[in-house]
């Protein structure tokens, strides 16, 4: 019997656990769970995606690069998932990565934006994606994963919300207006003032768009939730902080469109029909600085990010939506948004 050389069993067996590997990575990633998105540090392009699996409870590091061969680039800021595609915004990179929501494999690479923060799908063949830097909106053809054209808001962007046929556009940085865009046509067709930087927006049951201005750095206004009539274009309530020292963000919804959750000191938690901000804290900070909030849409499980101090790798931490501690896990540098699957 001829005797197979140790090498070739080694590499074997190399091969095959790299095959199993792989294999195993595209089973936890067929499930349900959430991606977060780690933002690394600026202009270090460590910048990585994890992802959480509900069915194992265990987080999975460094995928796009582990998948891809390559890192993923200098900033991520944000992911949204589309059919069988999730599109991550790359922001100081200035492009975004198309990859396969199930595999993470790169489809394609959209690139010469300028400084994208976040992408909202339009329809089967259009997106919109949002500038700090620029004033315009750039529009994206999901047929082919290019830059279509451009809409001059004359403003930078932020977070955008759909309802209809507009487009709900904060002005964050330095800014205190929602531009209003037509999406059938790509024409700006209102602008409404509110509060001073808002930061996140969200759409209640009532098709009512909620607005979290968190007052800008300098503190030397208040923070304050303003909420507009999405057919009128309207302001229809202010909820202002009594702090000015507040700094509220992340605002997010529950499933059904009836409880608002935002970081402020902690997780808090309002109803829609509140007349008042909440006094207390659904749940405190303790030993955590929380960075950013995500709400998971199928039990309203709340998840949050801890950047520590911004250099080490930080924690994505879990729990239930009664506010009850389920696990503290490790994640990239500065994890950031969520995206659920």
């Amino acid at each position: 019997m001829k005797k197979i050389p140790l090498f070739i069993v080694l590499s074997t067996l190399i091969f095959s656990c790299i095959k199993i590997s792989e294999k195993e990575n595209q089973t936890y990633l067929s499930g349900r769970g959430v991606f977060i998105v780690n933002e690394g540090n600026f202009r270090w392009g460590n910048g990585s995606l994890s992802y959480y699996s509900n069915d194992s409870t265990h987080i999975y590091n460094d995928l796009f690069q582990t998948i891809n061969g390559r890192p993923l680039g200098d900033v991520p800021n944000s992911m949204i998932i589309f059919g069988d595609l999730a599109f991550i915004v790359v922001n100081n990179s200035g492009k975004i990565e198309v990859v396969n929501k199930n595999t993470l494999e790169s489809v394609s690479t959209i690139t010469d934006l300028i400084s994208p923060r976040n992408l909202t799908i339009l329809n089967s063949t259009k997106a919109y994606v949002t500038s700090m830097y620029s004033d315009s909106l750039t529009i994206i053809n999901l047929t082919n994963n290019s830059i279509s054209g451009y809409i001059n808001i004359r403003r930078s962007s932020e977070a955008i919300v759909v309802q209809g046929t507009k487009a709900f556009i904060s002005n964050w940085v330095g800014g205190n207006e929602i531009m209003v865009v037509n999406i059938t046509n790509d024409q700006v067709a209102d602008s409404i003032i509110v509060g001073t930087e808002p930061e996140s927006m969200v759409l209640d049951k009532n098709k009512m768009l909620w607005v979290l201005c968190n007052g800008g750095w300098t503190r030397t206004v208040a923070a304050e939730f303003n909420v507009i009539n999405t057919s009128t274009n309207k302001l229809v309530k202010e909820l202002v902080f009594a702090d000015k020292l507040a700094s509220p963000s992340c605002l997010n919804i529950d499933s059904k469109g009836e409880t608002l959750f935002y970081l402020d000191g902690g997780v808090r938690q309002m109803n829609i029909t509140s007349a008042t901000l909440p006094g207390d804290h659904l749940i405190s900070e303790s030993d955590h600085y929380f960075y950013k909030l995500g709400i998971n849409p199928l039990n309203s499980d709340i998840f949050v990010t801890d950047a520590v101090d911004y250099q080490q790798k930080g924690l994505l931490i879990h729990y239930k939506k009664d506010g009850t501690l389920v696990s503290v896990l490790n994640a990239g540098i500065i994890p950031g948004l969520m995206c659920f699957k």
